[in-house]
């Protein structure tokens, strides 16, 4: 009766939607549509999963669906799963790879106090951090103006990531190689390449802060061991005319690294040069009091 009766036959998408499978035995049996796996697995004591269809002999078929991305296995309850994870898991750690010795470096030192006798005023540096700050709002008023001017023939920037390549544009050949004294030929013109080139508006304003910081990195590396020049200070003056604020952690921290270099360099100062102690005190105060890392600040005289 059951064998002469006409079923009729859905296609196959409509099939696996309502999760049919074809009948057999306790065996999985797994069907693939369009790109998806669906599996049937005969279980005579698990409840219904879909539309009830029909009823076999051997117990209901609960159907699990597979390979098919944002969508949770028939027959599950992710709530259920869920409530079955632990609330606190403990990490297994071995007691014994934490007893070998582990080192952190945290610098939080201060900037050195100023030699006796050349430590500014706080009236001096208020009034550089106001010349500061207006020397910024010129450059950004006019930035546009001078990034569309051109560029000199002789003048080509080099690549952000060209770290030694920013340290000769910026500090020329001769402070780069550390030669003293320029020749007689040389002395007779002006010759860029050699001295470097000084930080014109129309350069700096073609700088993004990504630049900036970079070539901020190269030359605070590059006076990491070495002594401080004219060249050197010029360059550091513009490039903190050009960082924006609120300051990204990675300039914050090359800032404090270009102050505590200071009042390094400044204490090791033997001649006591007062317009390079001049230009360095300058350096810490634009660092700490306009960019408000006070902690590094020199105490007034």
């Amino acid at each position: 009766m059951e064998s002469s009766r006409k079923r009729q036959l859905k296609p196959p998408e409509r099939a696996a939607a309502e999760g049919l499978a074809s009948p057999g035995g306790a065996a999985p049996s797994t069907q693939r549509v369009h790109g998806i796996t669906f599996t049937s697995e005969r279980n005579a004591s698990a409840p219904l999963s879909g539309r009830k269809d029909r009823e076999e002999a051997g117990g209901p078929e609960v159907f699990v669906m597979a390979s098919l991305p944002g969508r949770a296995p028939r027959g599950t309850n992710p709530e259920i799963e869920a409530a079955r994870c632990p609330d606190v898991v403990v990490a297994q750690i071995d007691p014994k790879k934490l007893r070998k010795k582990q080192t952190v470096n945290i610098s939080i030192s201060r900037c050195q106090p100023a030699p006796e006798g050349y430590s500014p005023t706080l009236k001096w540096q208020q009034q550089q951090v106001a010349n500061f700050s207006a020397v910024r709002q010129s450059l950004n008023k006019h930035r546009s103006h001078w990034r569309s001017q051109h560029l000199d023939s002789n003048v080509t920037m080099p690549k952000s990531e060209d770290e030694e390549g920013w340290k000769k544009f910026c500090l020329g050949e001769r402070v780069y190689s550390e030669v003293d004294a320029l020749s007689d030929n040389e002395s007779l013109g002006i010759d860029y390449i050699k001295v470097g080139f000084p930080p014109l508006l129309s350069i700096v304003s073609r700088m993004n802060q990504a630049t900036v910081t970079s070539v901020l990195e190269y030359l605070i590396s590059w006076f990491g061991e070495k002594k401080f020049t004219p060249e050197l200070g010029r360059w550091l003056y513009a490039l903190l005319a050009c960082l924006e604020k609120p300051l990204l952690p990675e300039a914050h921290s090359l800032i404090r690294q270009l102050a505590r270099r200071c009042s390094e360099v400044r204490v090791l100062e033997e001649n006591k040069n007062e317009e390079q102690i001049s230009a360095l005190n300058l350096i810490i105060c634009l660092v700490s009091r306009y960019f408000d890392q006070r902690d590094l600040a020199d105490e007034p005289s």
